[in-house]
């Protein structure tokens, strides 16, 4: 079966005064497959994904999605593009002012025409996908971490976007939550045909939701492959990575 890419990382540099976090990175992620980025706390993973959705602007370098150039549009047009991603943030960043409900439907009420009863009608759903049926009139401040992610899982597919964006999705939450998360995440790509794009440093989220990994070091994409794949290299800077080694070729070029 014919792949068709969903979003084109191509030769993407970023640097932020004299550091350079993206020093050419190229990537291809295809319709419908979950691809997970990899790599250690500030090595840009988060700027990258932040580039996908144009919220930042690269130094050189192109962002195709579905075959446009995100780089080049202009605030109108990169506005009704940002509407094919839901994504879900490292915190999970809900409005403590506001319920559950008005949380999971702030984009619906902002960007569409529907009234408030399908609003709701929409809210209720995704939150009974998430597993988080009855509790749209909650506050943020009445929930654990894990239920907040799923709140903002709730969130990010409210508009059924063909694209999730997910930051750390796992991070702050202990090993049977953080499951639950990625369960979550594997089931809704399933159920959902979504195309995903993941960072974190947690491999054992990274082998449950991935289809392919990308191990993003020193600024360039420099590992891509199946979970078994990463599991069975011989490349020993990937094998410091999954083995968490502080000695190695990661631990010599950072020191």
């Amino acid at each position: 079966m014919e792949k068709y890419p969903a979003i084109e990382v191509i030769d993407l540099k970023k640097s932020f005064g004299d550091n350079e976090v993206l020093k050419g990175v190229n990537l291809t992620i295809y319709k419908g497959e979950t691809v997970v980025v990899l790599g250690r706390s500030g090595c840009g993973k988060s700027v990258l994904l932040r580039h996908m959705i144009g919220l930042m602007k690269p130094d050189s370098g192109k962002i195709m999605v579905d075959g446009v150039d995100v780089t080049k549009l202009k605030h109108d047009d990169l506005y009704e593009m940002r509407k094919k991603f839901g994504m879900l943030f490292q915190g999970a960043a809900l409005f403590d002012s506001m319920s559950v409900g008005e949380n999971v439907g702030l984009g619906l009420m902002e960007h569409t025409d529907l009234s408030m009863e399908e609003v709701r009608e929409i809210v209720c759903r995704k939150l009974e996908l998430v597993g988080l049926s009855q509790m749209d009139d909650l506050k943020p401040a009445e929930l654990s971490g894990g239920m907040k992610k799923r709140v903002g899982l709730a969130r990010a597919i409210a508009m059924d976007p063909p694209v999730i964006l997910y930051d750390e999705p796992t991070t702050g939450l202990d090993p049977i939550m953080a499951d639950v998360i990625n369960e979550l995440i594997r089931t809704l790509q399933n159920s959902l045909d979504i195309t995903s794009v993941a960072v974190t440093h947690d491999m054992t989220s990274a082998c449950k939701i991935g289809d392919r990994l990308a191990l993003l070091f020193d600024g360039r994409i420099v590992f891509q492959g199946t979970p078994d794949d990463i599991r069975s290299t011989e490349d020993e800077l990937v094998k410091q990575f999954i083995e968490g080694r502080a000695h190695g070729p990661i631990g010599v070029h950072e020191r």
